[in-house]
């Protein structure tokens, strides 16, 4: 037994240095990153009196990445050493967030240079996510992953909880340009922690044959072949679609229609978040009570209609009391559905396809979100936020549907690698279940973070809860 397997045998994972080094980055980086979830549309709205469809384009910019770079950064990650990339896509977020603040003092700060940061942030994230899924096996033994993972999803949650309240009130109290160098200073603080890591990482060996086509072909050729699969990434895009309509609208409608102050915007984007805390501490026992299918569809039918809170949200208090009510119950709903599909995702596929399936997973179900982006800006822009967020609760309505038309409604549990539907790859039946746990939300993923897919857990591919909660 290593040294490694000896002190996490005997204390745990924080017994561990070089994990609570990872643990320390992902609180730095986790917190920044959900204080500019309000500060940087903040920005765009207070600031540069940006419209509702740019605040939509802003959105878009930020999600883009993965929609174009979804596929190959899987591919391209398991070709390079880990730490050093993530180290990398930390600077290089730090220096794009920096650049904020700088041009507001000079006062050059432009829409367009809010998304060109929001494009490479994004880009930064995907590489960052998918090098981090893979890197924590490397830190831990494999009876240890459960709680190390249980130690970043806790916080992750707390970030969710506390980011968006500390956001608002900085906002208020220095600017939302100033807000902004949280996470500039979280990402560079991520950074160091992760330079501080003394274990060593080997060079990946060369793919075999050497294609990344053929790569990325052998993820989609996965996914694309199993019935259940699909139907999940359907159900997924479909509400990621619906959360990005109404991350591009909900600051434009709480600030210009409930009428809050930034301050009060952060308190109810952090009491939003509580549910999606909730939903992660149930989750495990509900899924033991109900069966993993049966959850992912009442997770569905039951919290999606409290979407319809959020149009129905007016001027002052109650309005307020309203958006945040109907977030934390779709928040509660989206965590609980990521903890069901996430294990079975995970239980099923072979080890060696795991990235390239949970690549493929990514850009299936997170490509939506910048076109739910745009969808949500040009709404509000031509019919206002408050039809375009009753558009996003009719959408949070359809959620279920694939689900009711596809194997899933009989079943109480889902199949596990030795009895899968027919048509689905023979290859996952004859492989063991992965034992690696799953992450619960990314958000992102987040999905994690104030950006989707900033997750910093075991599987940042996952639907992520409405932005209001994250």
């Amino acid at each position: 037994m290593s040294v490694t397997s000896r002190v996490a045998a005997d204390g745990g994972p924080m017994r561990i240095r070089d994990f609570r080094l990872l643990l320390a980055g992902a609180a730095t980086g986790q917190l920044g990153a959900h204080v500019t979830l309000v500060a940087l549309p903040l920005v765009a709205v207070l600031e540069l009196d940006a419209s509702a469809f740019q605040v939509g384009l802003l959105t878009a910019a930020e999600t883009a990445a993965f929609l174009l770079i979804g596929l190959p950064a899987g591919a391209l990650a398991d070709r390079m050493r880990k730490r050093p990339l993530m180290i990398r896509a930390d600077m290089v977020r730090a220096a794009a967030m920096a650049s904020i603040p700088a041009a507001a003092v000079a006062d050059v700060l432009t829409m367009v240079q809010l998304y060109a940061v929001a494009l490479v942030v994004g880009v930064a994230t995907v590489f960052f996510d998918v090098a981090h899924q893979s890197y924590l096996p490397q830190l831990l033994p494999r009876e240890q992953l459960v709680a190390g993972n249980g130690a970043l999803e806790t916080v992750r949650s707390t970030a969710q909880v506390t980011g968006p309240g500390i956001g608002g009130g900085l906002v208020q109290l220095a600017g939302a340009h100033l807000a902004v160098i949280a996470d500039a200073v979280g990402y560079a603080l991520s950074a160091l922690f992760l330079l501080g890591i003394k274990r060593p990482e080997e060079r990946p060996e060369p793919a075999a044959g050497g294609s990344l086509r053929k790569d990325i072909g052998e993820g989609v050729r996965f996914v694309t072949r199993h019935p259940l699969l699909r139907v999940i990434a359907v159900t997924t895009g479909l509400a990621n679609l619906c959360t990005a309509v109404l991350m591009a609208t909900q600051t434009v409608h709480l600030v210009r229609t409930v009428g809050l102050q930034p301050g009060a915007l952060g308190l109810v984007l952090s009491a939003s978040a509580v549910g999606g805390l909730l939903g992660a501490l149930c989750a495990a026992r509900l899924a033991a009570r109900l069966g993993q299918a049966r959850l992912i569809r009442l997770s569905a039918l039951a919290t999606g209609p409290f979407a319809v809170l959020w149009p129905l949200s007016g001027p002052g208090i109650p309005g307020a009391v309203l958006f945040a009510t109907g977030s934390a119950a779709v928040s509660f709903g989206a965590v609980v559905y990521n903890v069901a599909q996430v294990s079975f995702r995970q239980a099923l596929c072979p080890p060696r396809l795991l990235g390239r399936m949970n690549a493929t997973l990514r850009f299936l179900m997170w490509g939506t979100l910048p076109l739910g982006a745009l969808l949500g800006g040009a709404l509000a822009e031509s019919f206002g936020a408050r039809t375009a967020l009753a558009c996003c609760a009719l959408g949070f309505l359809a959620v279920p549907v694939p689900l009711l038309l596809s194997p899933l409604r009989r079943m109480r549990d889902l199949p596990g690698p030795g009895g899968l539907p027919d048509g689905a790859p023979q290859e996952a039946a004859d492989s063991p279940p992965n034992s690696a746990p799953h992450g619960t939300t990314p958000h992102d993923g987040g999905p994690g973070c104030g950006r989707p897919g900033d997750s910093r857990s075991a599987d940042g591919d996952e639907r992520p809860v409405p932005a209001s909660a994250r």
